[in-house]
């Protein structure tokens, strides 16, 4: 249980500190609602399902040839349970002469909010990986993937159904993966408008991802040639993600992303505390309940190198 003792604060009774540290350090920035498709949603689960597109009309000769239409893939999202709590000494609670201890429990929500912002990170983390925490896709294909599949009879998956990449970030790969975004296709193998406009990708890549996208002329060449890429894109930078691997990055259509990266609160982030009569221990705990999904890959497309 590891509760908080008097015993183990006696230097926080003592009121001749000149100063008592502690919360120096601020938090990494909430990335929910920057990337996520945010829904509130008590329900045990919540599942969703696409139908696929219309082929195009045939020559006319007489008699109408109706065109079929086929169901796509379903995709079931359940939220998960997540609490966490510290117990106080009522005594070091009332005899503690800095404020701290009762810092720590309004801690609690900070440690809630970083542990939020550490599953959010997970479409990107995991992102070449079909072992989903909270989904069940019927595709069971990863995020990022050259083996999508389609419900859609005859619809060859050779073109348009990779967003798997394995280049190193620079200026002819970044081409490279727009226009890969751009061949991406439909469930029933047809071109659609795609808007890739944003890299999101980890600390170590932003200055070439800053030299790439703000420079205006010189970019390849002494010459002073124009670059193609500046003002084509926006940025995300996640540091969270060098923690896993410094040299992966992704473009994405962030209108689509925000359509299609569902992240489901089943219950919101809430806080409770009551007195152990028989030890007198204040219990402080917090408790919420989500989860995230994916009901499409077409937002995205994600580089690993070697």
């Amino acid at each position: 249980m590891n509760p908080l003792l008097q015993r183990d604060f006696t230097r926080l009774l003592d009121k001749r500190l000149n100063k008592v540290y502690v919360d120096k350090f601020k938090e990494l920035k909430l990335i929910i609602d920057q990337l996520f498709n945010v829904v509130n949603d008590k329900s045990a689960w919540s599942e969703y399902y696409s139908v696929g597109d219309i082929g195009d009309p045939e020559r006319f000769n007489g008699t109408i040839q109706y065109q079929g239409i086929t169901g796509g893939y379903h995709t079931k999202i359940e939220p998960v349970e997540y609490a966490g709590g510290i117990t106080v000494q009522r005594l070091l609670l009332e005899t503690e002469q800095y404020g701290v201890i009762n810092g720590r429990v309004k801690g609690l929500a900070k440690a809630a909010n970083r542990k939020m912002n550490k599953i959010a990170h997970e479409p990107f983390r995991y992102a070449d990986s079909s072992a989903f925490t909270f989904m069940q896709s019927e595709e069971g294909v990863a995020l990022c993937s050259d083996s999508h599949t389609t419900k859609s009879p005859n619809v060859s998956t050779s073109v348009g159904f990779d967003n798997y990449q394995t280049l190193v970030f620079d200026p002819v790969n970044l081409e490279a993966m727009r226009l890969a975004g751009l061949s991406l296709r439909s469930d029933i193998g047809e071109r659609y408008e795609t808007h890739f406009d944003t890299i999101i990708h980890p600390s170590s890549l932003a200055e070439d991802v800053y030299e790439i996208t703000k420079t205006h002329a010189g970019l390849n060449t002494e010459h002073g040639n124009v670059n193609f890429q500046e003002g084509k894109w926006k940025a995300i930078e996640l540091p969270m993600l060098d923690d896993w691997d410094t040299a992966n990055w992704f473009v994405v259509d962030s209108e689509l992303m925000k359509e299609c990266l569902i992240w489901q609160i089943g219950t919101p982030l809430e806080f409770m505390n009551t007195t152990d009569f028989d030890t007198m221990m204040r219990k402080y705990a917090d408790y919420f309940r989500i989860g995230w999904g994916f009901t499409d890959w077409r937002w995205i497309m994600g580089s690993f190198p070697a």
